[in-house]
Formats: C-alpha cells, sequence, structure tokens
C-alpha cells in the first residue's frame, strides 16, 4: 500500500489567517500535539520574518523529535541562513524555499525574467544545501505557469539538490481535475523526477482545497500539505483532518494510506481552535459538533471490518476544564470583576487584573456589562483598539455548560487580532477574551519595538 507523507503547516501558512498570532509556547504546544496525531513534517515558520518566529522554530526545533522540522525561507541568502540557524538543533531538517514561476508573478511581482529566476531557485538550492540535506522548493502559482517553463525550473531544482518539489495552487482557483493533470504532467514530463518527491498544496478559495489535494494524490503526489481546521489566508489551506479521514476511510480500495491516527484529529482541532482563537463551526467536516449528531441507523452500510470515519473521531465530550484553564493570558490575567446596573441599558464594571505581575484596578460605564468590562479592560491596558467583531456561545451540555466567547479587534495598520476566553460566566468569558486580544496587541507592540519599527 502507498504511504503519503502529511506535512502540517498550522504554525507558518496557517498563521497568516487574519487575527491568529500565536506565542513561542503555544507554538510549542501545537508541535507536541502534531507529534501525538502523526504528521511527518512541522513546518515551524518562517524565521526570517521576526524574532519571535525565529525564537518559535528554534525552540521547535531543540525540544520536538520524532518528524522533520521544517522552515521557510525565501530566495534569499540571509533568510536561508536564519532559517539554518533556527533549525540547527533539530533531529531532522528541511529548509523550504522557492520563487514565482507563472509570466504574471515574474514580470509584475519579482520583475525578473523567466532566466533570472531559474538562477535563482538553483542557487537558493545550493545555498540550502549546505546546511541540510532536505530541501524542499516551492513553484509559487505553478498552475498558471508555462508547462515547458515549469519543468525547466524542476529539472533544475532537483539537479541541484531538491528533495521535494511542491506544486500549490496559489490562489485556490484550481479544480480536482487540473490537479491531477497537473501532477501526471509532472511526473510524465520532468526526467529526474524519480529523485524527488512530489507535493501538493493547496488553498480554498473555491472550496474544492480538499478535493484537489486528493486528486494530486491520487495521479502520484506523495506528500500533502494542509492545516488544522483549514486556517490560512484568504479562504484558508487544506483541511489536514479532512484528508487524513478521507484516506483512513477508504484507504482499501484507493490502496494509499497515511501515517496519522485519526483518534487524535477531535484534540489536535479543539487544541488549534483554543490557541488561534478561530472557532470551528458547527458543521465543519469530521471536527465540527455536528458531525456527531447523525442517526447512527445511517451507518448501517459500512462494509464488515470498517469502522464509520466518525466512530474513530469522536470523543465522548469536551474536557472542559482544560479549555477553560488553557488559554494563555499572556501578561494580562482576569482577577476579579464586579458589575452594577441602572436600568436595562447601562451598567457599570468594576474590574481588577494581574497586568504583567501587578494589581491594578479601574472601572467604567457601559452599555450593557459586557461593554462596561471592555471599557474598564481598555482604561487598565491602555492600548487604543477598535472592537470589530463580539461572538458568544456555549460549550458542553446540562449544567456544565461553559461560555466561549471570541472577540476580533483591530490595532492600527497591523490588521486583526482574535482574543478568545472561556468561563462558566458569560461576562467573565467576554472579559478573558478581551484581554487575550489586547494581550496579543501588546506582544506586536514589543515585537515591533524590538526590531526599530516602532
Amino acid at each position: 500500500m502507498h504511504r503519503v507523507s502529511m506535512l502540517d503547516t498550522s504554525l507558518r501558512d496557517g498563521q497568516k489567517s487574519l487575527g491568529i498570532n500565536l506565542s513561542v509556547n503555544e507554538k510549542l504546544e501545537i508541535s507536541r500535539q502534531l507529534v501525538r496525531l502523526g504528521v511527518d513534517v512541522i513546518e515551524a515558520g518562517y524565521p526570517a520574518a521576526s524574532p519571535l518566529e525565529l525564537e518559535a522554530v528554534r525552540k521547535i526545533a531543540r525540544e520536538i523529535k520524532g518528524v522533520i522540522i521544517c522552515g521557510f525561507a525565501r530566495v534569499n541568502e540571509r533568510e536561508i541562513d536564519c532559517c539554518a540557524a533556527a533549525l540547527k538543533e533539530a533531529g531532522q531538517s528541511r529548509i523550504h524555499t522557492g520563487i514565482a514561476v507563472s509570466p504574471f508573478y515574474m514580470e509584475k511581482k519579482l520583475r525578473l525574467t523567466p532566466g533570472q529566476v531559474v538562477d535563482l531557485a538553483v542557487a537558493a538550492v545550493k545555498h540550502a544545501k549546505k546546511y541540510v540535506g532536505d530541501v524542499q522548493f516551492y513553484a509559487e502559482d505553478a498552475f498558471r505557469s508555462d508547462r515547458a517553463f515549469l519543468v525547466q525550473v524542476l529539472e533544475k531544482v532537483i539537479e541541484a539538490g531538491a528533495t521535494v518539489v511542491n506544486i500549490p495552487d496559489t490562489l485556490g482557483y484550481a479544480t480536482p481535475w487540473e490537479c491531477g493533470e497537473m501532477i501526471s504532467y509532472i511526473r510524465n514530463n520532468v526526467r529526474n523526477i524519480h529523485r524527488a518527491v512530489i507535493s501538493v498544496h493547496c488553498h480554498n478559495d473555491l472550496g474544492m482545497a480538499t478535493a484537489n489535494s486528493l486528486a494530486g494524490i491520487k495521479a502520484g503526489a506523495d506528500q500533502v500539505e494542509g492545516t488544522i481546521n483549514g486556517i490560512g489566508e484568504r479562504a484558508g489551506n487544506t483541511c489536514l483532518e479532512e484528508i487524513i479521514m478521507a484516506l483512513y476511510s477508504h484507504r482499501s480500495s484507493i490502496g494509499i494510506q497515511c501515517g496519522a491516527k485519526p483518534q487524535e484529529l477531535t484534540a489536535t482541532s479543539r487544541l488549534v481552535s483554543r490557541l488561534t482563537g478561530v472557532p470551528v463551526p458547527a458543521h465543519k467536516a469530521i471536527v465540527g459538533s455536528n458531525a456527531y449528531s447523525g442517526d447512527p441507523a445511517s451507518l448501517e452500510e459500512i462494509g464488515p471490518g470498517e469502522n464509520a470515519p466518525l466512530e474513530i473521531v469522536a470523543q465522548d465530550d469536551h474536557d472542559l476544564s482544560a479549555l477553560e484553564t488553557g488559554i494563555e493570558q499572556r501578561g494580562i490575567l482576569i482577577k476579579n470583576i464586579s458589575i452594577t446596573t441602572t436600568g436595562a441599558s447601562r451598567a457599570t464594571a468594576t474590574v481588577t487584573l494581574d497586568l504583567d505581575g501587578n494589581t491594578v484596578t479601574e472601572a467604567a460605564c457601559g452599555a450593557g456589562p459586557v461593554d462596561a468590562v471592555f471599557k474598564a479592560v481598555d482604561l487598565l491596558v491602555g492600548e487604543q483598539v477598535y472592537l470589530e467583531d463580539f461572538m458568544l456561545k456555549s460549550v458542553g451540555r446540562g449544567r456544565e455548560t461553559l461560555g466561549d466567547a471570541t472577540v476580533k479587534v483591530r490595532y492600527g495598520d497591523k490588521g486583526l487580532v482574535v482574543g478568545r476566553g472561556v468561563s462558566s460566566d458569560v461576562i467573565e468569558a467576554s472579559a478573558r477574551a478581551y484581554a487575550n486580544a489586547l494581550s496579543k496587541v501588546k506582544t506586536m507592540i514589543r515585537e515591533n519595538a524590538a526590531q526599530g519599527r516602532v
């Protein structure tokens, strides 16, 4: 049976989702769970992007063993040097570098000739090869490239030492039949393709990332890339949990398998959701709460010896205590909240925070308890943000139900930041979510200051 490798890029490409700003320790926690899930490669980040990214990749490389730790770098010697330094302590390391290959991107984005692109691609692979034996090359916007030129680039980088060639659907506009045809074309026309692994990396702009990835696998791709819960920029990436369950459910008929453990999918999904602050929709395939609510009689057609997919994934219930205590507050901890109301629409909130080790208290009035709490936290933290979205839902069943709050705030030109909080008290859950978001804003400010950008 053919085995396909799983590359998880939740910590690199997935973090491009609006508002996701993971700390070093949160990235490390997700990495540990990815090892339990059984992925083959963890793309830990983009070390040259910031000191925080560099430290995160370095710490993951040092502490996470049993999988390949991959770092991202553009075709730039300084970035490749930085990536290699971050991966130095990894048990198994890979550098992922590449460049755009479509006529539009080469002309408008890179302002380079095709010959210059080939030269840069080859030089980058050779430079990365000085540090690691495993080098992955991505051909950005491959699906809009000239096929003959794409073949030329792939042959050159494989000759230079690339061990994996990544064929991304950068814009998420490809269809399954196009993906299958593309991988078949590469297998049949790149003369030295037998020396490299073909990887597929799909985006979900037309809602077909999973289908496209499966089509690529069926056509001969040896590695598939994705993120947990499909997080990523724009409409997101291939949902790795969907790929894992599709391969598991149909392993006997298609003759393809992966090494991931379906039993770990729910725990992995919930952890990523909790730490990123991005909720999983109830109707989400495989890991959504409604995925477990069907009539068991509808599963009777599963053949002898086969497990129904959701019997493998489903857990009895949420670990509510872990959910309530597990969201890192990053220097801001809600210690006490007192609410008084005047009529139906006015409230005063007195909030006490542990702010970077100091206990501080402030009161504020607002149009209801939650608004008053947010204004009091604003006064205490001292960062001016604009509240873009606030969502509150219940988690669990019966009297043990928790309030699960998610906020999205905008800080200057830095984009959206997501915060999440959970508590048996919905006002406290809301306060925790808001404090969690402001903590991330403060982290961004410190990071920018360290880089001389403030």
